[in-house]
């Protein structure tokens, strides 16, 4: 059974930076994807950065390019995936969630569409104060 464990949110001020952590276990190929997304009250759930587990191809949502890295480490039972977060702005805050993919992606239209998406986390809250 697959499992999605995120962790690392928290509230920060603007200009400040948070790391999440996702923990994947049961799922151990290399030929998927893992992705982070995020929803704001009244908003739909949006992409931010998506990674192959492999680890050779990663993709980011415009807003976020440039202040966030997704990164992952892989072992033979679990596979972890990191979002490093800097220069937070208030336009930042939102449940992110992280989710993992039975598919490989060649697009970032595609690797950062949650419909994509088949095993999720329960989201951590990130809120950036002005």
């Amino acid at each position: 059974q697959v499992q999605v464990v995120e962790s690392g949110g928290a509230s920060v001020g603007a200009g400040g930076s948070l790391r999440l952590s996702c923990t994947i276990s049961g799922y151990t190929t290399n030929e998927y994807f893992l992705g982070w997304f995020r929803q704001a009250p009244g908003k739909e759930r949006e992409g931010v950065a998506a990674i192959v587990v492999g680890g050779y191809k990663l993709y980011y949502a415009d807003s976020v390019e440039g202040r966030f890295t997704i990164s992952r480490d892989k072992t033979p039972t679990s596979v972890s995936v990191y979002l490093q977060m800097n220069d937070l702005k208030p336009e930042d805050t939102a449940m992110y969630y992280c989710a993992a993919s039975r598919t490989l992606f060649y697009s970032a239209f595609r690797a950062l569409d949650s419909r994509n998406y088949h095993y999720w986390g329960q989201g951590t809250q990130v809120t950036v104060t002005s």
